[in-house]
C-alpha cells in the first residue's frame, strides 16, 4: 500500500510538471486520483476478504482438532466400560440380579457408542449430499410418543410428551434422528434429574415441535454458532460434558433438507428450548 501511495504521488507530480494548460492538468490529476482510489478500495476489500477467510479456516481447524479430541474420548469411554462389565461377569460368580444389572449397563454403553457412530456417519452423508427425505404420511402423536418412550426406556427417565394428533408427511429416519439428538443434548447439559418436555402442535399447514429442558441454557455468545459443524463451547481438554459437536449440526441440516427450520429459544426461568418447524 505504501508503494502504491508513492506511485500515485509521482504520477500527480509528473502531471503537474507537464506543459499543459491548467484545466488539462486538473483533469489528469482527478483521473489519476479517481483510478487510484478505486484500485485502493479494491485492494482493501480483497485484504479484508482474505483475512475473513483465514479466520474461518483457523476456527474450523480448531473445531476439527476439538472434534478429534472429543470423539477419541467418546469412542474409548463406552468401549472401556463394556470391557469392564464383561470382565467382571467373566471373572466373578455373580447372582442373576447383578448379572442383569451389568448386562443392562453394557447395553446402554453400546447404545451410546452406536449413537455416536451414527452421528459421524450422518454428518458424512450430509456432506456428500447422500441424505434425502423419503416422505410418508404419519400420525405425529403416535410417532413422537413412541420415540419418547423408547428414549425413556433407554435412559430410565420420564420425558413428558404432549403432542397433538394429526397426520403429516415426514421422513421417519430424519424425525427420529432430530428428536434423539435434541433429547440427548438436553440430557447431556441438564443432567439426569432434569425436567425435559416434548410438545407438538399443528399451526396452519405447519407442525411445530418444541423440546425444552431446565438446564443451564446456552450463553448469548455461543448461540450464533451452535448449529455449526464441530462447534462446542469451551476448551476440549477441560470439558466435562460428553459429545462430538455434530448433534445440532445434523439437526439443522436434516431440518433444512426436510424444508423445515430449527431455532434456539431461551427457556424461562432457565434452560434451553429448541423449536423445530416442519
Amino acid at each position: 500500500m505504501l508503494q502504491f501511495a508513492w506511485w500515485g504521488y509521482h504520477l500527480v507530480d509528473l502531471t503537474s510538471q507537464l506543459a499543459q494548460d491548467q484545466s488539462q492538468i486538473s483533469k489528469r490529476i482527478v483521473m489519476v486520483l479517481g483510478e487510484g482510489l478505486v484500485f485502493f478500495t479494491i485492494l482493501i476489500l480483497g485484504m479484508l476478504k482474505i483475512r475473513s477467510s483465514l479466520k474461518k479456516e483457523i476456527q474450523l481447524s480448531e473445531r476439527q482438532t476439538n472434534f478429534l479430541l472429543s470423539v477419541t474420548h467418546e469412542l474409548k469411554t463406552p468401549l472401556a466400560s463394556m470391557k469392564l462389565y464383561l470382565q467382571t461377569m467373566e471373572k466373578r460368580q455373580l447372582d442373576e440380579e447383578a448379572r442383569a444389572k451389568l448386562t443392562a449397563q453394557a447395553i446402554q454403553e453400546n447404545t451410546r457408542l452406536e449413537l455416536l457412530i451414527d452421528n459421524i456417519l450422518n454428518a458424512s452423508r450430509i456432506e456428500n449430499n447422500a441424505l434425502n427425505p423419503v416422505l410418508s404420511n404419519q400420525n405425529m402423536h403416535v410417532v413422537l410418543d413412541d420415540l419418547v418412550n423408547r428414549f425413556n426406556r433407554r435412559h430410565a427417565l420420564t420425558v413428558k410428551c404432549d403432542v397433538e394428533p394429526g397426520n403429516l408427511p415426514v421422513d421417519l429416519f430424519f424425525l427420529e434422528t432430530i428428536l434423539n439428538n435434541l433429547l440427548e443434548n438436553a440430557l447431556k447439559y441438564a443432567g439426569r434429574e432434569a425436567q425435559i418436555t416434548v410438545k407438538g402442535k399443528f399451526q396452519s399447514d405447519k407442525f411445530i415441535l418444541i423440546v425444552s429442558d431446565n438446564g443451564p441454557g446456552i450463553t448469548p455468545e455461543a448461540v450464533p454458532f451452535i448449529f455449526d459443524k464441530f462447534y462446542r463451547s469451551g476448551n476440549e481438554e477441560i470439558r466435562n460434558q460428553k459429545g462430538s459437536g455434530l448433534g445440532l449440526f445434523i439437526v439443522s441440516e436434516l431440518a433444512r433438507r426436510h424444508n423445515g427450520s430449527i431455532q434456539y429459544l431461551a427457556n424461562s426461568p432457565k434452560g434451553a428450548t429448541f423449536q423445530l418447524i416442519l
